[in-house]
């Protein structure tokens, strides 16, 4: 698929503390790209600097073929909708009156107001004053903002934070209706299972630097997982295993870790030739949050 993100040695730094290093996205056009990295990995510094409201310390980052820089920068945000971390809009106003704000700053005509507010499903929500919002609501209202222009590109923040599980599917939903529509979703999200649901591609960040980037079949293939042995003696099938690869026991189930297949079959080899029996090796079923622990070293997000 086209690229329609992309970032060249995208790097930063506060003092000597490195926040971002060396990135190389790909972000391809008409995805879902799920960004997952533990806290403080440098998920949202990365955002800011796409959306060039954070100034790298070097690097580069291309929007849609062309660099961002400040000559382009105002042409290029136009086709850009973007929710980062706290939801917009004037608490003193309706909700109304902040998507007219909108409307007026961008330009835009009812039509496209009305789509926006449509698609969060906010109609009937819009006389009261924001902050009266519940934050399913202010996040429904940021959403809608970042949709009324009708961008090509849509990057969010935690766009299902303060949704109940109902607004949950509906925010999934949308996320996918749109990229089916061609509109190019990068979000990120502490919920791994939403994630999975929703996410074509997959970007993880761990210490500031992209530890993967692909598909979910590609993560999991990179990904080892643990190697279960069922075996009658597992006391003495333990004790001719190295400690370092042995994760647990569990009635008569070995579990080991990071051994791949080459390695699985030495194993089985050696404990068959010590007259062990094996009544069964398999692999453990992962979910995608074990694939995340394997590949950030075990950081929590």
């Amino acid at each position: 698929m086209d690229t329609i993100i992309s970032t060249h040695g995208l790097t930063k730094t506060y003092g000597t503390r490195p926040v971002v290093q060396d990135l190389e996205l790909r972000v391809p056009t008409g995805c879902v790209y799920g960004f997952l990295g533990p806290n403080g990995a440098g998920k949202s510094t990365t955002m800011k600097m796409l959306l060039s409201l954070v100034r790298p310390t070097r690097g580069e980052v291309t929007i849609m073929g062309r660099p961002m820089n400040r000559s382009t920068r105002r042409e290029l945000l136009g086709g850009i909708g973007s929710l980062i971390e706290s939801p917009p809009g004037y608490g003193h106003l309706t909700g109304t009156e902040n998507m007219r704000l909108i409307q007026r700053l961008l330009g835009l005509d009812d039509a496209q107001i009305d789509a926006a507010v449509g698609t969060v499903r906010l109609e009937k929500q819009l006389d009261k004053k924001v902050r009266e919002f519940s934050l399913g609501m202010k996040q429904r209202l940021g959403i809608a903002m970042a949709l009324a222009r009708q961008p090509r590109i849509l990057i969010l923040d935690e766009p299902t934070n303060g949704f109940d599980p109902a607004g949950i599917e509906e925010i999934r939903a949308l996320l996918r209706s749109l990229a089916e529509s061609g509109v190019t979703v990068m979000v990120s999200c502490h919920l791994l299972g939403e994630i999975d649901r929703i996410a074509t591609v997959l970007g993880i960040l761990s210490g500031g630097r992209l530890v993967f980037q692909g598909t979910r079949e590609q993560l999991f293939a990179a990904s080892t997982p643990d190697l279960l042995i069922d075996t009658a003696d597992p006391q003495r099938t333990a004790s001719l295993i190295r400690p370092e690869l042995l994760r647990g026991t569990h009635g008569r189930t070995l579990r080991l870790t990071g051994i791949d297949e080459p390695a699985t079959a030495r194993l089985v080899s050696e404990l068959a030739g010590a007259g062990i029996d094996i009544y069964g090796v398999r692999r453990d079923e992962q979910t995608l949050e074990d694939v995340f622990m394997d590949v950030t070293a075990g950081g929590g997000l």
